[in-house]
């Protein structure tokens, strides 16, 4: 069941997606690079920041457990933009915490409805874009990560910088209020998937995900997804101004950088998933992305264009095999039950997220000096779920993708 729209309607509403996108996950990678910052504002330990960053992905996965109840019940436009009013309070609310305690609260809210939002937003990817075109599309909507990267975390942190770390929550929260308007005044109303006649409840519908094989293994293909870079993307700010050569100063040049180098890949790679595969396509990025993935974790004594020079290819090849990876799952459930998969999906990626953060923080030790160490271990874990997501890929099944020749005069059986 997918909705068509003319081609100038279809990518407005595409890139009012992505501008969504772009203010939530903006709110949750400027945590990662201001963790020098926290924990010597709030005196914690790396395992305590691990956790600041784990409690929004973990509010995160409950919220998306719960909006698997209801997501499909509502119009994607009136939800969706519940949702994000509701995401721009939260955050705002994040600029004026004054303790660790109150930040870690807001960030709970926020988490709360920032990751009900990506799955209503992949959602409605998957109802509007059919499956020939879902790579390019999920490429553009998936290119505000590096729009978030390359200008929101070099600009939020020179905002922390001249006006203290409670600027750049109050920066997203304005920019959120400006695309919810934006998105009330172009989205369409996206009532189709109500039109379904009978629909089972939700508990049925949930039930019928979680004891079907092929939901479960894409379930678990999400799981793998992220949980395959989040073990170390937490901790690169720490482990480079800790260990090498970086300082605070420069920390946004790898951000810049890698958001500029993906913004440019993210298309692209969307395109060739388009049409060489998308299951190919994934794995060729899974496999590349192990190189840079240890590499990065080796790298602290390089000097900055060295450092540089390596944390671009990893976010290349990290984004490169989110593009296809996300095309596929949101062709992983029936349409009619695609939002409550996606909300589900959200929700178990949101807390694989914060189980390899949390698991990162407990892997990696400081030393007398202060320097992390044992951070390739990290690395070695996300190689390990890389390789696991390659393996199982491959015996997803697609709704909507074409049927294979060989398959295409096989009956089922009467009786």
């Amino acid at each position: 069941m997918t909705i068509a729209l003319p081609a100038g309607r279809e990518r407005l509403l595409l890139l009012t997606l992505a501008g969504i996108q772009f203010t939530h996950i903006l709110d949750f990678m400027i945590m990662m690079p201001l963790g020098p910052l926290f924990t010597k504002l709030f005196a914690i330990s790396d395992a305590q920041f691990g956790l600041l960053v784990s409690a929004y992905t973990f509010s995160a996965g409950a919220s998306g457990l719960l909006a698997a109840f209801y997501v499909d019940r509502f119009g994607r436009k009136k939800l969706l933009l519940v949702l994000y009013v509701l995401f721009a309070l939260a955050t705002l609310a994040c600029g004026l915490a004054g303790s660790y305690g109150a930040l870690m609260v807001a960030r709970v809210a926020a988490g709360a409805f920032g990751g009900v939002l990506s799955a209503m937003s992949q959602t409605i990817v998957g109802d509007v874009v059919p499956f020939e075109r879902r790579g390019r599309a999920t490429g553009l909507v998936m290119a505000s990560f590096s729009v978030a990267t390359v200008a929101g975390v070099p600009l939020s942190l020179f905002l922390a910088a001249h006006w203290g770390w409670h600027a750049p929550f109050f920066a997203i929260a304005g920019m959120s209020a400006l695309f919810a308007a934006f998105a009330a005044a172009t989205l369409p109303p996206l009532t189709d998937h109500l039109r379904v006649g009978q629909r089972a409840s939700p508990l049925a519908a949930i039930r019928s995900l979680l004891t079907e094989r092929r939901h479960v293994q894409a379930l678990a293909f999400s799981v793998l997804l992220v949980f395959a870079a989040f073990t170390v993307i937490p901790y690169l700010t720490i482990y480079f101004t800790s260990n090498g050569a970086l300082t605070t100063e420069q920390l946004p040049y790898i951000y810049l950088f890698g958001g500029a180098a993906t913004l440019l890949t993210s298309q692209w790679i969307g395109r060739i998933a388009d049409h060489a595969g998308k299951v190919r396509t994934f794995r060729v990025m899974a496999l590349v992305m192990m190189v840079p993935l240890l590499a990065v974790t080796l790298s602290a004594k390089l000097p900055v264009a060295g450092i540089i020079a390596i944390t671009t290819v990893f976010f290349i090849c990290m984004n490169g095999r989110m593009v296809p990876g996300m095309a596929i799952l949101t062709s992983a459930a029936q349409p009619a039950l695609r939002g409550t998969f996606m909300a589900l999906s959200a929700s178990i990626q949101s807390a694989a997220m914060g189980v390899a953060a949390y698991l990162g923080g407990l892997l990696i030790a400081r030393s007398a000096a202060g320097q992390v160490e044992h951070y390739w271990a990290n690395a070695l874990v996300g190689i390990a779920a890389s390789a696991a997501s390659i393996w199982l890929v491959g015996r997803l099944h697609l709704y909507g993708q074409a049927p294979a020749k060989t398959a295409m005069t096989v009956m089922p059986a009467k009786g």
